[in-house]
């Protein structure tokens, strides 16, 4: 018995380095791995062109707008993605969000041509299809504060009227950045923050259909009535809180 004692004993030590390893691991705020659109193996082109694309996406350190778009391959196996950053995130904190998200989102989706996953200040898409310039309002994630907002009926009315005017905001900025944060006074003069983003390559009209959309769907929701909710859409998103939680 003595002879396998030594052995016995490195289990633990092995088995709390492995738990170490994934618990460090980071964790996305929401994924989609899409099975609708194909799948690759390990060896194929399209993984060899997804990497290409992926390595490259934000090495133009000239970009501080906090979108990437690019594409890389020909035909069947081109590869093509989209990264968002938050509007008030700093381009080396955009790049750095991202890039993280490019090393672990093969990992999560390890062989689906269409995937999509984020934390606050970022968000990445891939695809085997063109996702530039068209807007997709599916799949998406929906999260709320557990805290119900007093006097709801003032409440819901107050974040209307701060959406309706941030989305305008928004929907009217350039290519580059579709972006608008502020605040408005609620009941019982709670402070309400908000914002409203639109990936950049949409139309006016596309990026203020897909915020619309996005507020109609708090009605009904788990979100309605709440302190605080968001709702991420590939095209769009929109964020509402009882405290700051963004920078401009």
């Amino acid at each position: 018995m003595a002879m396998f004692s030594p052995i016995l004993l490195l289990f633990p030590s092995l088995f709390l380095i492995l738990i170490t390893q994934t618990t460090a691991q980071p964790k996305f705020l929401y994924q989609f791995c899409k099975n609708d659109t194909g799948n690759y193996t390990a060896n194929s082109t399209f993984k060899a062109n997804l990497n290409t694309l992926l390595s490259n996406l934000t090495s133009n350190t000239e970009i501080d707008y906090g979108f990437y778009n690019s594409s890389y391959g020909q035909d069947s196996d081109k590869a093509y993605a989209i990264g968002l950053c938050r509007g008030d995130v700093k381009p080396d904190d955009c790049r750095s969000c991202l890039n993280d998200t490019i090393v672990l989102l093969p990992e999560v989706c390890p062989n689906q041509k269409e995937a999509m996953a984020g934390y606050d200040n970022c968000m990445l898409r891939y695809s085997n299809r063109s996702l530039y310039g068209i807007l997709e309002t599916r799949p998406s994630f929906k999260q709320w504060n557990v805290a119900n907002a007093t006097d709801q009926d003032r409440f819901n009315q107050a974040l209307r009227d701060l959406f309706e005017s941030l989305s305008s905001r928004a929907a009217s900025g350039s290519f580059l950045r579709k972006y608008a944060a502020g605040n408005a006074t609620g009941p019982n003069f709670q402070t309400i923050f908000a914002l409203v983003q639109c990936t950049p390559d949409l139309s006016e009209l596309e990026c203020n259909d897909c915020l619309v959309g996005t507020f109609s769907d708090l009605a009904g929701s788990n979100i309605e009535g709440k302190r605080g909710g968001r709702i991420i859409k590939p095209s769009c998103n929109f964020r509402y809180e009882n405290s700051r939680f963004f920078g401009r």
